[in-house]
């Protein structure tokens, strides 16, 4: 069943949003994929009034949980949750001014990474930013023993899961278009990642 409520988000919410706030347009749509319990995407929202909010998740329980939390929540610059798996050939959303994807690439199989960039490739237009958070290896190497211990427990959980090295993101990344613009180092060994769309 998927949780109600996320001791982690609740922590971070408030570092992550001092990055957004400075990378992120003043206007437009910004696509949220995998929100998880909400938390985020409304905290976010009621601190960025001017921008339109689309949350998504792939996992259907999350979908109907966010629902509940958006419908309850009453802001106007929430737009009603959509189920949306990055792998899926044809996404749900024609258009955004931003993407923003918060602790997804360590559990999700590589290919995930691979079809988000792909797909932030076809939504966003040049300048445009896709931001992701989460933890990263760095040089090849794990930023801390807390982390690596993370890892092993993901890769135990799913053999396709694990901690990514931020130097591959960072190739598949240009491969799709995107250059890096800015990675900000986050409590609990964890990054900002700012790409922004070349062409």
């Amino acid at each position: 069943m998927a949780p109600a409520y996320s001791a982690a988000a609740n922590r971070n919410k408030k570092p992550i949003l001092a990055v957004l706030g400075r990378v992120l347009p003043k206007h437009g749509l910004v696509l949220e994929i995998a929100s998880g319990t909400g938390q985020h995407v409304l905290h976010f929202a009621a601190a960025l009034p001017g921008l339109r909010w689309q949350p998504s998740d792939a996992n259907p329980e999350f979908l109907s949980l966010l629902m509940e939390l958006v419908a309850s929540a009453g802001l106007e610059n929430v737009k009603s949750p959509i189920l949306l798996d990055v792998t899926e050939t044809t996404l749900p959303v024609r258009a955004a001014n931003a993407i923003v994807c918060i602790n997804m690439i360590h559990v999700s199989p590589w290919k995930a990474t691979l079809a988000l960039f792909d797909g932030a490739e076809k939504l966003l237009s040049s300048g445009e930013a896709l931001y992701l958070y989460g933890p990263f290896r760095r040089g090849y190497k794990h930023t801390a023993p807390s982390n690596k211990a993370f890892d092993a427990s993901l890769r135990c959980r799913d053999s396709a899961w694990g901690i990514r090295d931020m130097e591959k993101v960072v190739i598949e990344a240009e491969a799709a278009g995107f250059a890096l613009a800015e990675v900000v180092s986050m409590p609990a060994n964890n990054f900002s990642v700012v790409f922004r769309k070349v062409k």
